[in-house]
């Protein structure tokens, strides 16, 4: 499936909910399926940074696809995580790259953050985005 059938998924699944504290709780319970993170991953270098929470993302390449893990020590945070490595994890770096996250808006995310958590998301997203980049000229 390609970027914009993920993020058609996704919307698809929010507007199941009929309100925002039901799409809150489901970003939770994706938060909390994310696999923990080793020590070892959980260092500086791998923080996110510009969010007020801490993610911590790491990007692998295989197969010239990148592979993301991530977690986070906010629960609707990591849940934010958990939508973004749905939609750029097993991409290539060209596909990340040339690809828009138009699901913020059409979920309603951006009216429904608060500005931090906001300013997070944009943290990440740029995150995926720098190691994409990274990836492209290796």
């Amino acid at each position: 499936m390609t970027i914009d059938g993920t993020q058609q998924d996704i919307v698809d699944t929010f507007e199941l909910f009929d309100d925002w504290m039901d799409r809150y709780q489901y970003l939770i319970d994706l938060g909390k399926q994310l696999p923990e993170l080793s020590s070892e991953d959980m260092t500086e270098a791998n923080l996110v940074s510009g969010c007020q929470s801490q993610v911590w993302l790491i990007a692998d390449v295989k197969e010239n696809k990148l592979q993301f893990r991530a977690h986070s020590d906010a629960a609707i945070v990591a849940g934010l995580i958990a939508l973004l490595m749905q939609i750029y994890s097993n991409r290539s770096a060209a596909e990340i790259l040339d690809s828009t996250p138009w699901f913020v808006d059409k979920i309603g995310l951006g009216k429904h953050l608060s500005p931090t958590r906001a300013n997070g998301l944009a943290s990440m997203l740029a995150a995926i985005n720098r190691h994409a980049e990274f990836a492209q000229t290796s």
